[in-house]
């Protein structure tokens, strides 16, 4: 990785020659760019964490003063939750898995001494784009020699401190290795996030790593394929059936965990058969942890006659727009649905299509809920929070998708491969083939991987 303050074409071109090497590197080699990565930030661990500790108090006065939001502070912290641990078991993690690159995934026979096979290959350049989140380089960065792709990443204001840590250990790391040092770019010049979005001839896909408002920019602002998601707003229906304690555990994880995730939830639907049964239990659990519900008329009332004075506190009043919020804060939205279809039908029209959970004892509920909901994730009786790279065995990722074509939910190694056509002949030519006097038809043979 190399921290640069070139152009953003000049940077483009280098990582565009950068990946022609990289894609053509074993196995081997790719992976021992991750030993010396995991190494190097092992290493530095202290000098990275004090890093991120500066950037940390400039960024927590500017949140009291209003100028960043504290889901934002919270994502910045390398330091929490175990951030640290699992950004650097996740290199390890992705270095052990298969190796993507050229992976035969079609073969036919078109005729004789004459094969077609499709193989995986990666994409090319990535753009992330990103807003605090220091582990992300490390992320990217991991990913991005695995699959054998360039990456060029551009970071907030609010980390510079601690990107700039991370990519000179990483820089340092690469240099030791055959992969080249400018397959893996850090720009530091700053306001040049347009110019790179216009870079369509060197960069194949952009993804956008931060709020709403910097990815529906970005989705507005460029020619290159942008791979993401602008909102997290994960919703959760409380059927008549579920189990009490279950539901309201998993209700209680899903807010609570880690609120300024994206994966976190926002929405409660509720059946109406179940307030007065099912939801003061996760009410009940939900406020001990701190949660201010945003209930609608008929869940309020439930909830009102169900729960002490002291738990009542936290319940508001719902308006319109709490069903359209992601809150990345302990703020829950709360609303009343007759049944199934009216859940379902408030998701896939208020919904991000990130990731929506039902909890049933109805299998066969769960199945048609899991069929109808329109998301990348679609969970029973689980955690949205488990909307997660090295959750699913990905190792890492480098977001969450939403998008309907190529790669959905989150995206690892997979969602960083494309393919290419191969065909193997012997000097035949396409006028000898058709349907006309003296032509032969294709074999079209599917032969074995």
């Amino acid at each position: 990785m190399s921290l640069t303050n070139a152009s953003p074409a000049d940077a483009a071109k280098a990582a565009k020659s950068a990946s022609h090497i990289l894609a053509t590197l074993p196995a081997s080699a790719r992976n021992d760019a991750l030993t010396a990565i995991h190494a190097g930030l092992t290493a530095a661990r202290d000098e990275i964490l004090a890093a991120n500790a500066r950037d940390l108090e400039l960024a927590r006065k500017a949140a009291s003063s209003g100028e960043l939001s504290q889901s934002l502070v919270a994502r910045l912290d390398l330091n929490k939750k175990g951030k640290w641990e699992d950004m650097l078991k996740g290199i390890l993690d992705v270095q052990d898995l298969d190796d993507p690159v050229g992976k035969v995934t079609l073969r036919t026979k078109l005729d004789d001494n004459l094969e077609l096979e499709r193989v995986t290959c990666p994409i090319g350049v990535l753009l992330i784009i990103f807003e605090a989140r220091p582990e992300v380089i490390a992320n990217i960065a991991s990913l991005a020699v695995k699959s054998g792709n360039a990456a060029i990443l551009k970071g907030g204001k609010e980390s510079t401190e601690s990107f700039v840590a991370i990519s000179k250990v990483i820089s340092e790391a690469l240099d030791k290795t055959q992969v080249p040092n400018g397959a893996v770019q850090l720009v530091t010049t700053r306001d040049v996030i347009p110019q790179l979005l216009d870079l369509d001839k060197y960069i194949d896909l952009v993804i956008p790593r931060g709020g709403n408002e910097l990815v529906r920019y970005i989705k507005s602002s460029t020619k290159i394929p942008v791979l993401g998601h602008a909102d997290g707003l994960c919703s959760i229906f409380l059927e008549q059936s579920a189990k009490p304690k279950l539901a309201a555990d998993v209700i209680v994880d899903s807010k609570t965990s880690y609120p300024a995730a994206c994966n976190s939830l926002e929405t409660l639907l509720v059946q109406e058969s179940a307030l007065e049964t099912l939801l003061p239990v996760a009410a009940e659990a939900l406020i001990a942890k701190g949660v201010t519900l945003r209930c609608d008329a008929k869940s309020k009332a439930a909830l009102a006659n169900k729960l002490s004075a002291s738990s009542s506190e936290k319940l508001v009043d719902a308006q319109d727009a709490d069903f359209d919020t992601e809150f990345l804060s302990l703020d829950l939205a709360v609303k009343t649905v007759s049944d199934i279809d009216e859940a379902i039908v408030h998701i896939n029209t208020h919904g991000s299509k990130h990731t929506d959970a039902i909890m049933t004892s109805s299998s066969e509920l769960a199945e048609r809920f899991m069929a109808s909901v329109d998301a990348a994730g679609v969970y029973w009786n689980a955690p949205t929070r488990l909307a997660d790279g090295m959750r699913y065995g990905f190792g890492t990722e480098v977001g969450i998708s939403t998008n309907k074509i190529h790669s959905r939910g989150p995206v690892g190694l997979e969602g960083l491969m494309i393919y290419k056509y191969k065909i193997r002949g012997a000097g035949q030519v396409t006028a000898a083939y058709g349907e006309g006097e003296g032509q032969k038809r294709f074999k079209h043979e599917r032969l074995p991987l």
